[in-house]
């Protein structure tokens, strides 16, 4: 799994070196923030149910009738909590290893041609999690730092979708 150390470490490996300032600069910045990522991954972890479902109700706020495909409405909203719970799980992943490997790795990779293929539009997800994005406060929600990094990896998912 990527991460910043990882990365550091088989870039330095690649090159037969020892890390260099530059690898070691990096892996401190995320050290030093690693306080503030695990804070988010704990709130988001012991809430994650009603993180999703407000998702969710941003989502069929937006879009009345789901994806339009010929399935009933809580069979639908299901499948879309089902996979908004997936994308956060991915989401605490990265904040624990601090980088977007989970997110590279299990979430984005062919996430729009699965989309594509099963009639799903992405601005769908694109709702619920720019919905969770907009919705956090600080300090309400998690410190100024946490909700930073939280917000980070809601953004780059959000990107990757788009």
């Amino acid at each position: 799994m990527k991460s910043v150390l990882t990365t550091a470490v088989a870039s330095a490996d690649l090159a037969g070196r020892f890390p260099s300032s530059s690898d070691l600069e990096s892996v401190q910045g995320s050290l030093q923030r690693a306080a503030a990522r695990m804070e988010a991954a704990e709130k988001l972890a012991a809430n994650y149910d009603a993180v999703a479902q407000e998702a969710v109700d941003a989502i069929y706020k937006k879009f009345p009738s789901g994806s339009g495909r010929d399935i009933d409405a809580s069979t639908q909203k299901e499948k879309c909590k089902r996979d908004i719970v997936h994308y956060l799980r991915l989401i605490n992943y990265c904040l624990v290893v601090g980088g977007t490997g989970p997110l590279d790795e299990w979430g984005v990779a062919g996430a729009r041609e699965v989309y594509k293929a099963l009639g799903i539009c992405a601005a769908t997800y694109i709702t619920g999690l720019t919905f969770l994005r907009d919705r956090g406060c600080a300090p309400r929600d998690l410190s100024a730092q946490a909700l930073v990094e939280y917000n980070t990896y809601i953004d780059y998912l959000i990107n990757s979708m788009a």
